[in-house]
């Protein structure tokens, strides 16, 4: 799993879990913050699909940390203010750089938890899909 797919996950599992993981490392190692929890705003870029050109639709508030573990840089990014898990992210992913050997057995909660983000996703799909109106099927008077 890359670090991408990782944090994925992490940012839309479970909040238990992320915090589960990170309190894991923090009891064990030195956790030294190179950058507080703090605000910045990020530009979203977006295709135009007609002309295939790329725009800035607006910007993003986002809330990032750095730390450092055992020499291993870790960085946490996340949309809105939520300082706490911007600074969980860094954990885990300072965690993963250092290669501590409890990054090891997290692969199988982290593949459970795309799991349960998986069939609820598909859930409200479904859910919305109810809604749909198909006009093909409706009656010609």
């Amino acid at each position: 799993m890359n670090r991408k797919q990782r944090t994925e996950i992490l940012i839309h599992g479970s909040a238990q879990l992320i915090s589960a993981m990170a309190n894991d490392i923090k009891s064990k190692y030195h956790v030294a913050v190179i950058e507080e929890p703090n605000h910045g705003l990020v530009m979203v870029q977006v295709r135009e699909t007609a002309q295939k050109s790329l725009f800035y639709l607006g910007e993003v508030l986002v809330t990032e940390c750095k730390v450092r573990i055992e020499g291993a840089l870790g960085m946490g990014i996340i949309k809105g203010d939520e300082p706490d898990k911007a600074y969980e992210l860094a954990v885990i992913d300072a965690a993963y750089a250092a290669n501590l050997e409890e990054t090891a057995s997290w692969s199988v909660e982290l593949q459970r938890e795309s799991l349960l983000i998986a069939s609820s996703c598909e859930a409200q799909q479904r859910k919305l899909l109810q809604t749909k109106v198909d006009f093909e099927t409706m009656d010609e008077d």
